[in-house]
């Protein structure tokens, strides 16, 4: 296993996700004092292992037609297009 992939990827994902409005749902799911906490920490688990699991599949599919160089360059534009249109929108 490559651990520095792995590392980079977690620190990746797990900064992307702190305040996010999924981490603000299971708040407001494990607030409710008649939830099972243990339910709520595996269904949120599962969302992720599985939309995670979709991104993999589908960058494994756009990398056979498309180059990574250039996948970077639209995942900047696309960042830099949400940053933009979010301010705007301030």
């Amino acid at each position: 296993m490559e651990y520095k992939v792995l590392l980079t990827v977690f620190v990746a994902v797990f900064i992307a996700e702190l305040g996010d409005k999924t981490q603000l749902a299971t708040m407001l799911f494990a607030a409710d004092k008649e939830v099972s906490k243990l339910a709520v920490f595996i269904g949120a688990s599962l969302a992720l292992i599985v939309a995670s699991g979709m991104g993999v599949l589908a960058g494994g599919i756009i990398s056979q037609y498309i180059s990574e160089k250039h996948l970077h360059y639209i995942a900047g534009v696309g960042f830099i297009g949400i940053g933009i249109w979010m301010l705007l929108k301030a």
